[in-house]
C-alpha cells in the first residue's frame, strides 16, 4: 500500500503496467518464434565465430540468439512500453492538473503534446539515449522546427523535448540544436509531475515478468532447437563438426549458395 499523493494512482498504474507487460511479453514470444537462421547468418561473421574457439553449432546459435534478443527487445520494449506508458501516464497526470492538455501523436516526430496556460511541450519519446545517428537526429530537429513555426501564432512557450526512458543525459546547449534533451527520472517527471514516478514503474511491476518467464523459456528452448538442427542440416560434417568451408561460402563467396531445403528450412 502507498500513502503520499501522487498524480498517478497507484491501482490504475499497476493495472496499466500489467496490460504492457502483456504486450510486450506477446511480441517478444512472437519475434523469438518467427527468427529464420539463413538471413541471420547472412549478416554474421564467420571468421569470428573460429577466431574466438566457438567449436560447436549450438554455441554459434546461442551466441545469434543473445545478440538478436537483446536487439529486439530494446525496440519492441520502447515501441510497447516506454512510449504507451508515457503516452498513459501523460494524460492520467493531466486530469490533475489545471488548465493542462494533452494531446498524444498529432504532429511528425511528436509523440506527446502537452499544454497549459503558459505552454507548449512537445515530446518524441525514446528508449535509450543512443538511439539517433546524424541522419535522425536532423530528422527530429527538423520536425521540431516545422511544428515550432504552425504554432507561432499560439503565442505561449514551445518547449521541444526528447525524452529518454531510462539512463541520464548532460544538459548540453547548441545553438544548432532546437530541443531540449531529458532521460530517466527528469523525463518521468516532466510527464508526470511525479519526481519519483520512475521508481513507482519499478515498484509497480512487482511478480509480473516472473509470470511470463516461464513461457518465454520454453519458446526460447524450442527455437534453439529448431535453429541448431537447421544449422547442423546445412553447415556440419558427417562426424558432427562444422563445415566452416562451407559456412564461410555461404556467407561470404562471390556467387550466392543454394541450400539443399528441408523440411526444416521449407523456404
Amino acid at each position: 500500500m502507498e500513502t503520499g499523493s501522487y498524480m498517478i494512482d497507484g491501482q490504475k498504474l499497476e493495472n496499466q503496467l500489467g496490460e504492457l507487460l502483456n504486450v510486450f511479453y506477446a511480441r517478444r514470444q512472437s519475434k523469438l518464434a518467427g527468427l529464420k537462421l539463413i538471413p541471420i547468418l547472412k549478416r554474421k561473421n564467420p571468421y569470428l565465430y573460429r577466431a574466438t574457439g566457438v567449436a560447436t553449432g549450438s554455441e554459434i546459435i546461442r551466441q545469434v540468439m543473445a545478440a538478436f534478443i537483446s536487439s529486439s527487445d530494446e525496440t519492441i520494449f520502447g515501441n510497447e512500453f516506454f512510449e504507451p506508458l508515457a503516452k498513459w501516464a501523460a494524460t492520467e497526470a493531466a486530469k490533475k492538473r489545471a488548465n493542462t492538455s494533452v494531446t498524444v501523436g498529432g504532429a511528425a516526430g511528436v509523440d506527446i503534446a502537452v499544454e497549459d496556460a503558459v505552454c507548449y511541450i512537445a515530446l518524441a519519446v525514446k528508449s535509450g539515449t543512443n538511439v539517433f545517428n546524424t541522419q535522425s537526429r536532423s530528422q527530429q530537429e527538423s520536425e521540431f522546427q516545422a511544428l515550432r513555426s504552425r504554432l507561432s501564432k499560439i503565442k505561449k512557450q514551445f518547449r521541444s523535448v526528447v525524452g529518454y526512458g531510462y539512463g541520464r543525459k548532460a544538459k548540453r546547449v547548441s545553438a544548432n540544436r532546437n530541443y531540449e534533451e531529458v532521460a530517466g527520472q527528469e523525463f518521468w517527471e516532466l510527464v508526470t509531475g511525479e519526481p519519483d514516478f520512475y521508481l513507482r514503474i519499478m515498484k509497480f511491476m512487482e511478480e509480473k515478468p516472473k509470470q511470463h518467464a516461464l513461457r518465454f523459456k520454453e519458446e526460447l528452448a524450442r527455437t534453439e532447437n529448431r535453429l541448431v538442427r537447421e544449422f547442423l542440416f546445412h553447415f556440419s560434417n558427417p562426424d558432427g563438426s562444422i563445415n566452416w568451408e562451407k559456412l564461410t561460402a555461404f556467407n561470404s563467396g562471390s556467387a550466392p549458395m543454394k541450400l539443399e531445403k528441408n523440411s526444416l528450412n521449407p523456404d
